[in-house]
């Protein structure tokens, strides 16, 4: 798709939202239960939508809220629930509205305290030391964010016991009840007002900041960060890892400069992305402007989107790193410098970089491809099986020292220190590791591109069978094997992968928008990561005909 002349630029006012139109349509737009984009629908990463196209309002929440109690009860779950939010315009109200039916449903719910925000991998480590040694009265959460969408958006997702992103299992379930509760205009739906809600025995109020911090030595070594004296810059973004720098300095004395500690719900302090928009996106060099503009001054310096579970690091070796590229210097590193067994595994997607399996080959361990969804890493990070779980739009959680699980849900903040971990053991940045990579294993290269796509279009891309693919080659070289499941554990990858001796390409439907999205990757050089592309598109094409 064309860049925007705007990109990379500081936002113009004009496209800034307007905050008191955001909010008045959030409480009185009611969605048209006719139009299937205004129901609730959950993706990847749960429900998101904005007011001001009728898909995420108070009504949506009441209903989503309610489903998850009742989703709650059926399975017996009847610990606390860890409520996280993050810094976008919607997430304050619709905290309000869950709380106030999470009260009248007598579910013991913890926020953070001075209506403070949370990262997502908080509230998923939140669940999981609660829930340790446990076989009764288990914890779950709820992270109210549309991760690294722009500032009109709204989201919620819901984590289960496990920590991790619910499974299609429990969204399907929870989707259908709260579409149910819509169509019967919320009438079932238990609710307190806010002020009730807030001072009812079941709603706790306490900090989530410093046992988070405190327990980041054991899966970072922060002594070695320390010793080393690294001068480091961490840029928030606007989002909820914001209150988490100071305290990390404070704990690990550690030289970390904040050069952005702004809060603003319109996100005007943004550059903007590819197309224009505003997206807290840490591993778009756009998005990340201002901090690229600061590489020379820090050893390092790196950022998170709005709920902090992607991450961004900034190299003077080569500014904003490939997000590909640093997965696979973290699992390398990781590999190479942590006493876990020998037998544990690695997992990626199926649209990451074939440098991470050559890597992980070269090191001996398992490697596990699995669909795009960091849902599918859930069970082998909370058993120990996988150490490492990562996705190549810059998101990636991996275990404790002792081999146990620390987050089933992305951490952004835990990739960001390890950066500064790889750059104070080694004295190299994970840059000029990746350099070493290429050096040993060749140079790779990589794409992603968006194509329009309607939603028939999209419906049968997601449902293809490796036999709607007639084309013999790609880009000159036999097709080895035409994937429509991973290989990892053999599930629906909601799309198509293609794939040669030097090369392959994956196909998938936004889950969001009328676009399709193609993956890429050539082991020989651009030209032919250019014919791959080319005729990716031309096989995509020709498999779902009928729908265009």
């Amino acid at each position: 798709m064309a860049i925007s002349p705007d990109a990379g630029k500081p936002a113009p006012k004009e496209i800034l939202v307007d905050l008191a139109r955001l909010e008045r349509e959030y409480y009185a737009r009611r969605p048209d239960l006719t139009d299937t984009a205004q129901l609730v629908s959950f993706g990847t990463s749960g429900h998101r939508g904005s007011p001001l196209h009728g898909s995420f309002t108070e009504a949506h929440i009441l209903a989503i809220t309610q489903a998850i109690c009742d989703y709650r009860q059926g399975r017996g779950i009847d610990g606390p629930l860890y409520l996280g939010k993050d810094t976008h315009a919607l997430s304050g109200p619709a905290q309000r509205t869950a709380l106030e039916v999470l009260a009248a449903n007598g579910v013991t719910t913890i926020i953070q305290k001075n209506d403070g925000v949370t990262p997502t991998p908080v509230i998923s480590r939140a669940i999981l030391v609660y829930n340790r040694d446990r076989n009764e009265h288990l914890a779950d959460g709820i992270v109210i964010t549309p991760s690294h969408n722009p500032p009109e958006d709204g989201g919620f997702k819901y984590n289960p016991p496990h920590g991790g992103p619910a499974d299609v299992d429990v969204t399907k379930w929870v989707e259908q009840r709260a579409n149910e509760l819509l169509r019967q205009e919320n009438l079932s739906v238990k609710r307190k007002p806010f002020a009730s809600a807030l001072q009812a025995d079941t709603t706790h109020q306490d900090d989530f900041v410093m046992p988070y911090v405190e327990d980041l030595r054991n899966v970072v070594d922060m002594d070695v960060i320390r010793a080393a004296g690294l001068k480091l810059a961490a840029d928030p973004l606007g989002g909820a890892a914001a209150p988490y720098w100071e305290p990390i300095n404070a704990v690990y004395h550690l030289d970390i400069a904040v050069v952005n500690p702004t809060i603003d719900p319109t996100f005007s302090f943004m550059t903007v992305d590819h197309d224009g928009k505003i997206r807290m996106d840490p591993s778009s060099p756009y998005a990340m402007a201002r901090l690229l503009g600061l590489k020379d001054q820090y050893r390092l310096a790196f950022a998170n989107d709005a709920d902090a579970d992607r991450h961004g690091v900034v190299v003077p070796s080569v500014g904003l790193m490939n997000a590909n590229h640093y997965l696979a210097v973290a699992i390398h590193y990781l590999l190479t410098h942590r006493k876990w067994p020998a037998h544990v595994a690695v997992g990626k997607t199926l649209v990451s970089s074939s440098m991470i399996d050559r890597v992980v080959n070269k090191l001996g361990h398992p490697l596990y491809e699995m669909p795009v969804g960091f849902k599918w890493f859930v069970p082998g990070l909370l058993d120990g099986s996988l150490c490492f779980g990562g996705e190549e739009s810059a998101g990636a959680s991996f275990l404790r020292h002792d081999s146990t699980v620390w987050t089933t849900d992305k951490d952004g903040l835990i990739m960001d220190l390890l950066a500064a971990e790889i750059t104070a053991n080694t004295g190299k940045d994970p840059g000029e590791h990746y350099q070493e990579l290429e050096a040993e294993f060749g140079t790779l290269y990589y794409t992603r591109i968006d194509a329009p796509a309607t939603p028939a279009q999209k419906a049968k891309l997601a449902k293809l069978s490796a036999e709607a693919v007639a084309a013999p080659k790609l880009a000159g070289e036999p097709i080895r094997m035409k994937l429509t499941s991973a290989l990892g554990n053999n599930a629906p990858i909601g799309g198509l992968k293609v794939v040669t001796d030097n090369g392959w390409f994956a196909a998938r439907p936004s889950g969001t928008e009328n676009i399709y999205k193609i993956y890429a990757e050539s082991f020989k050089d651009q030209t032919h990561l250019e014919a791959i592309v080319s005729e990716a598109q031309e096989i995509v094409s020709a498999a779902v005909s009928d729908a265009w």
